[in-house]
Order: structure tokens, then C-alpha cells, then sequence
């Protein structure tokens, strides 16, 4: 195979297993626009449209997901887990899709939850085992701009299926069933990750009757968990800030101008777009390249100058759309992107997924937790809550920017020999 050739099968694998993000974030979004459908069409009550967004793909199913899913990816390879996942992805779409009374909602929601979740970790490890080792970064941020795109083409979806009702809702979300059942066969003409077929025979060549094959105990080493607090911390606070900052959004549309839904959902896709051009022009070109902890130290004191915006001055259009254009560009390079990035790099080969699936079930779990305190938080008026993202903000960027490794150009084999262990 040429270098060209391997060039183009190395972005096809990036984005086949990537569009797992595109399915996440529409999926999330998706649901958060067919929300008030429901209530309305189903006569859903406030608990149980609180039982929905915790369960959801957004939270605690998605992490139910991540840790099984994570898990089975180490035991059993990549491929079999994100090629099948997708059929179970939409199968719980199809729920979506022909619900007919709340249970129906809930049910789906909660299986297209635990689909999402299980497919991150292997779509994730994929990308990082086969991308060039000088490219990992680059080839990271595809799936990241993908988890953008996701939410930018079911928006103006839902835009011009509006004058449909809820049968609008239903074609949204058969899109992405009828995306997930193609995605499943794309994915069967996939090979399965190099590295860990190298790691498995290893394994099994390493003189016992029963090889470990990367045991849950050998995940709980010193080191391990080490790597697992700083990742979860740094993530987990990132998410505590984008999981209330959906309360912004209506409010400095309904403050400072038109309130229409058109432009509701013009203000939102420019968000992604301005987030995924960050990602294309500043983490893609220059993560393999430049120091990591300082380009997450960069984004993180953007998003916090854009936040605090909020917090210190009135809130006039032009502080509105200087806050939407920082954080935009900052969550381009940020946690996000280095989450994935570094969460693929720490941890050897066979309990790579499995790692994965534990730190994002800690942070979709707690973030289901803490959806059922947002509105608490939403009452303490605009400017206390935007101190309290501020800080949120703030202490994910420490975290971040504290204890981030130094892994840009490096493979993960030498990773892994920096690290101490076999890889």
C-alpha cells in the first residue's frame, strides 16, 4: 500500500469511527429540541421531563454505556463494539421515532443513551491506535468537529421541519437511525486496530495459562488512577459549566435581541461553526506540533475572560456577541479536544477503553446528578449563576493546565515507555 493510499484509508477510519460524536451531540440535541414537543404532545410532567434529560444520551445512560461499552472494547477488540453498537443505537432511535405515549420517549432515550455511550470509548481508542503518530491530534480533532457538525444539521433540521410539529421531531431523529444502520456497514469493511491485536498476542504469549488481557485491578494502580482523577477533574468541571450553559442561550437571545426561533437557531449554529473552524485552524494544526499544556492554558483563560463577560458587565449585544465568539474559540482547542486526545494517550493498550468508559461514565453520571440542581442554580439569578460557571471554568483550566502531560509528536509506544509500562 502506498503512503497516499494508507493517507486516505487512515481519514476514512478517523471519520467512520469519529461520526460516533456527530451522533452524540445530535442525538442530545435532537431530544433537547423535541422536548417541548413531548410535554405538549404527551403531557409530560416536570419530573419526568427531569427523568428524561438524566437518563438521557446527555447523562446517566450515556455513562452506563461508556463503562460496559469501554469495557468490552478491551475484552473483545474495537470493531465488534462500534460496528454492532450502531444497530443497538438504532434500534433505541426507532423508539424516538414511532413513540406514541411518554414511556415510549423515556425507553428510547434511555437505550439510544447507553448506544452513544458505549461507542465513545472505541471509536475514540480507534482513532488514537491508527492515526499516524504524528497526525493523533489532527485526527482527534476530526471526531471533535464532527461532535459540532452533529448539532449544527439537526438545528436547521428542526428549523424547517418546525411547521411539521412533532412529525418534524420523528424525521430528525429517523435521519439519524437511517445514518447509524449505514454507519454499520461502513464500519464492517474496517480492520480491526493494529495495536490492539499486537497488545492481545502479547498478552496471551506472556506465559500464563490465562492471560490478564488488561485486568479490571491492573486499571487501579497508583499511576492509573493518578491519570484517571486529573482527567476526569478537568473534564467533569468542563461539563458542569456546558451542561447549565444551555440557560444562557434563551436568555441573552431574549435580552438583547430578536427572539425569534430562527434566529435562536442562527445564534447556536454560528457558535458551532465558529467552534469547529477552532478546532480545524488552531487544535488540528497545531496540537502534534506546539506545547499541549500551554494551547489548553490558552483556551482555558478564553472561555473563563468570556464567561466572566457575563458576570461583570451589563448585558448589552455587543458583550453578547463578544461572549459567544470566545467561547466558541476556546472550547475549539480546549477540553473537549484534550480530553479525548490525552484519554487516549495515558493508558496502555488493553485497558485503553476500558479507561475511557470509566471517566466518562464519572462525568456523564455526575452530570445527571447535578441536571436535577440546575434549576436551583438557574433561580440565583444571572449573574451569581455566571460566577459560578466562572468558576467552574476556572478550576478545569487549573486542573488542565497543571498536571497536562507533554505527549505532542511522541507514539504511544514511547508514551508508554515515558509512562513505565508495556503499552
Amino acid at each position: 500500500m502506498t503512503s497516499a493510499t494508507a493517507g486516505r484509508e487512515d481519514w476514512r477510519n478517523t471519520i467512520l469511527a469519529g461520526l460516533a460524536n456527530y451522533i452524540d451531540a445530535g442525538s442530545i440535541v435532537a431530544g433537547a429540541a423535541a422536548l417541548a414537543l413531548w410535554v405538549e404532545a404527551y403531557r409530560l410532567d416536570t419530573d419526568l421531563v427531569g427523568l428524561i434529560g438524566a437518563f438521557g444520551p446527555n447523562a446517566i445512560a450515556a455513562g452506563i454505556g461508556a463503562l460496559i461499552g469501554g469495557r468490552l472494547c478491551d475484552l473483545f477488540g474495537r470493531k465488534k463494539i462500534y460496528q454492532y453498537d450502531m444497530l443497538f443505537y438504532a434500534f433505541g432511535m426507532l423508539w424516538l421515532v414511532f413513540a406514541m405515549n411518554a414511556w415510549m420517549v423515556v425507553t428510547g432515550f434511555f437505550l439510544v443513551g447507553l448506544a452513544v455511550g458505549a461507542d465513545i470509548p472505541a471509536s475514540w481508542s480507534l482513532i488514537a491506535e491508527m492515526a499516524p503518530n504524528d497526525k493523533r491530534g489532527k485526527h482527534s480533532g476530526v471526531a471533535q468537529v464532527l461532535w459540532y457538525l452533529g448539532p449544527v444539521v439537526v438545528l436547521l433540521m428542526f428549523l424547517a421541519l418546525s411547521p411539521l410539529g412533532l412529525l418534524g421531531a420523528r424525521i430528525v431523529f429517523a435521519h439519524l437511525a437511517i445514518l447509524a444502520v449505514a454507519l454499520t456497514f461502513l464500519r464492517s469493511r474496517m480492520k480491526e486496530s493494529p495495536r490492539w491485536i499486537e497488545a492481545q498476542a502479547a498478552e496471551a504469549n506472556g506465559g500464563s495459562e490465562r492471560p490478564a488481557r488488561g485486568r479490571w485491578r491492573d486499571l487501579f494502580t497508583r499511576q492509573h488512577i493518578g491519570s484517571m482523577a486529573f482527567l476526569s477533574g478537568m473534564y467533569l468541571f468542563w461539563n458542569l459549566w456546558a451542561g447549565t450553559n444551555g440557560f444562557f442561550f434563551p436568555y441573552i437571545l431574549r435580552t438583547v435581541g430578536n427572539q425569534t426561533q430562527a434566529m435562536s437557531v442562527a445564534v447556536q449554529a454560528l457558535s458551532f461553526l465558529l467552534g469547529m473552524a477552532s478546532i480545524f485552524f488552531i487544535f488540528m494544526k497545531l496540537s502534534d506540533r506546539v506545547n499541549q499544556r500551554l494551547l489548553f492554558g490558552l483556551s482555558a483563560i478564553t472561555q473563563v475572560i468570556g464567561m466572566a463577560l457575563l458576570a461583570i458587565f451589563p448585558l448589552t449585544l455587543p458583550v453578547a456577541l463578544i461572549h459567544v465568539f470566545l467561547m466558541a474559540v476556546g472550547q475549539g482547542f480546549g477540553a473537549q479536544c484534550f480530553f479525548q486526545l490525552w484519554s487516549s494517550e495515558m493508558f496502555p493498550t488493553l485497558l485503553r477503553s476500558t479507561a475511557q468508559g470509566v471517566m466518562f461514565a464519572v462525568v456523564r453520571i455526575a452530570l445527571g446528578i447535578f441536571s436535577f440542581f440546575v434549576p436551583w442554580l438557574t433561580a440565583t439569578g444571572f449573574q451569581t449563576l455566571a460566577w459560578i460557571l466562572v468558576g467552574f471554568l476556572a478550576i478545569s483550566g487549573l486542573i488542565g493546565f497543571i498536571w497536562a502531560p507533554r505527549n505532542e509528536g511522541k507514539s504511544l509506544e514511547q508514551i508508554a515507555v515515558l509512562r513505565g509500562d508495556a503499552g
